[in-house]
């Protein structure tokens, strides 16, 4: 046997004794069948609540449930700005003959918005976040997903990765019946390492290869071939559909994933955009022109917004975010903010 922690959250709907009891009741049951505890191994409970519940502690919920063998506490959580009100948090520890990753940490109602890692595990809720080159969709995306436990779809990198190979074999991206006629020895895999995306070509890594400024100019060519978007679009819909992403893209909100359960949209301004890309250009120690990058952002943005196929727009019902006087943290809260309150 072993000792472990389980936690567990929920709230409340009104400050009476008896929804107090009945919620404390809720939540100690599901902790409990989730995890297969007997009431026998629990070594000790210590509840908390947030200063708005008056009326009872939580703690007798316990003895209703013929728990009294062990040492209960029960305690007042500080008044924080913005926190969840009308919330009951619990911590058992218990003799518990189970592997770390197999405990259930358990958070309903309104407390699922505390730990949506955990109350929204495996369910397919997809964050759509799109927007012109360089105005933070990648660097925040993999924020939100480390916050989170989301996993992280960097769609850009697809497409520049068969750029990769177009060019690492002389083929010109140009030429659609060229790229179609390769997609067959094209293959495009992904891996994720902490939930940051790990892409493959024909088995090989090439992560770090795909960024670079003539890839990047590329990409918005191949990115216009139908053959290279239908290959693509399963793919992602697929990983979407199995697993809780943040997908950034041109089109992530309008085509890709239209019922998205969040959609964003950032911004910023052309000359911000540019800082930024030298900036990455700088931290690689790849050469550059402070002009010729922003020029190629123009053209990329032209590119992007005039093609036939899908071109990058906001989603009607997209949130939109200019980045331009934000620092990336205070994106990513706000993003992780309207993702908690979408959360059902």
């Amino acid at each position: 046997m072993n000792i472990c922690s389980i936690r567990g959250a929920i709230t409340i709907e009104e400050n009476t004794k008896e929804n107090i009891i009945k919620n404390a009741e809720i939540l100690l049951n599901e902790i409990i069948e989730k995890n297969g505890i007997n009431k026998e191994d629990i070594i000790n409970i210590i509840f908390s609540a947030t200063k708005d519940i008056t009326k009872a502690y939580p703690a007798i919920a316990t003895r209703n449930m013929g728990i009294t063998d062990c040492a209960i506490m029960c305690m007042q959580e500080m008044d924080i700005e913005f926190s969840l009100p009308m919330c009951i948090r619990v911590m058992i520890t218990v003799n518990l003959d189970i592997k770390k990753q197999d405990i259930k940490h358990i958070y309903l109602k309104g407390a699922k918005k505390l730990r949506p890692d955990i109350a929204l595990k495996n369910t397919g809720f997809a964050v759509a976040i799109d927007g012109p080159a360089g105005s933070g969709k990648s660097t925040v995306s993999k924020i939100i997903c480390k916050e989170l436990n989301f996993i992280y779809v960097d769609t850009g990198a697809m497409f520049r990765t068969i750029t990769l190979y177009c060019l690492q074999n002389d083929i010109d991206c140009n030429n659609k019946d060229e790229v179609t006629k390769e997609l067959k020895n094209i293959n495009i895999s992904l891996d994720f390492e902490n939930g940051i995306q790990q892409i493959y070509l024909n088995n090989e890594n090439v992560t770090d290869k795909i960024r670079t400024q003539e890839i990047a100019k590329n990409a918005s060519i191949i990115a216009q071939i139908p053959s290279v978007r239908e290959k693509l679009l399963n793919m992602q819909r697929k990983i979407a559909k199995d697993s809780n992403v943040i997908m950034d893209g041109r089109d992530i909100g309008t085509n890709v994933l239209p019922n998205a359960n969040v959609k964003i949209y950032l911004d910023a301004d052309i000359d911000e955009r540019a800082k930024r890309r030298c900036e990455e250009l700088s931290l690689k120690n790849e050469k550059f022109e402070y002009d010729k990058v922003r020029q190629g952002i123009i053209d990329r943005d032209n590119a992007d917004k005039n093609r036939e196929i899908v071109p990058l727009k906001k989603a009607d019902n997209a949130i939109t975010i200019n980045t331009t006087n934000l620092s990336i943290y205070e994106v990513s809260d706000y993003i992780i903010k309207i993702i908690k309150e979408n959360i059902k």
